[in-house]
């Protein structure tokens, strides 16, 4: 070979073929976004006011994942002490630092616990199939929905565009529909 130094980190000692089994490759190749639903116009006064619409505007055509990065970031992940190793020495993410990043409100009390459920807490146990047609209009088919969980086609088959004449209550829910796909994805 005519030039071996090309074949040496830069400090000229480790041969970069010494590291070829050392771990397996964990990279990424896509990521689904949620980009069934347009942002429309009229839906953003509902995203800002949840405290939303950062999100949504990542989750735009505009915002491209720099996979090589994030693939880096997974190889130096350590899942046993919820750190990453880096070179300089290890590092973590903080929920401030998910908040700052993404325009999300972090105040209040957190949400969290065990929802198999839910049925029995949602306003003195009213059914929960009753909750979900008062927040989106109709039911779902039979075949789009098992137990409490409705399948992610039926939001993208049903609401995907939001009719130009629609009124005040369709866009609102539409905008439910719309953070309910946003926050599955």
């Amino acid at each position: 070979m005519e030039d071996e130094r090309r074949l040496y980190r830069l400090d000229g000692v480790a041969h970069v073929a010494g590291t070829i089994d050392a771990e397996p490759t964990r990279c990424v190749y896509n990521v689904r976004r949620q980009q069934n639903m347009s942002l429309h116009d009229r839906i953003i006064p509902y995203l800002e006011r949840a405290g939303l619409y950062h999100l949504a505007r990542l989750n735009a055509h505009w915002f491209w994942l720099d996979e090589p990065l994030v693939s880096a970031f997974i190889e130096r992940w350590r899942p046993e002490t919820h750190t990453f190793h880096m070179p300089f020495g290890e590092s973590t993410i903080t929920l401030q630092d998910v908040a700052y990043q993404l325009g999300l409100p972090v105040d209040g009390q957190a949400v969290s616990g065990c929802m198999t459920d839910f049925h029995m807490h949602i306003e003195g146990a009213r059914p929960a199939w009753e909750w979900f047609e008062e927040l989106f209009s109709e039911l779902p088919p039979p075949d789009k929905k098992k137990l409490y969980t409705v399948h992610f086609t039926w939001f993208h088959e049903r609401f995907r565009v939001l009719p130009a004449d629609a009124s005040e209550e369709t866009v609102r829910i539409y905008a439910r529909t719309y953070i309910m796909m946003l926050l599955s994805t």
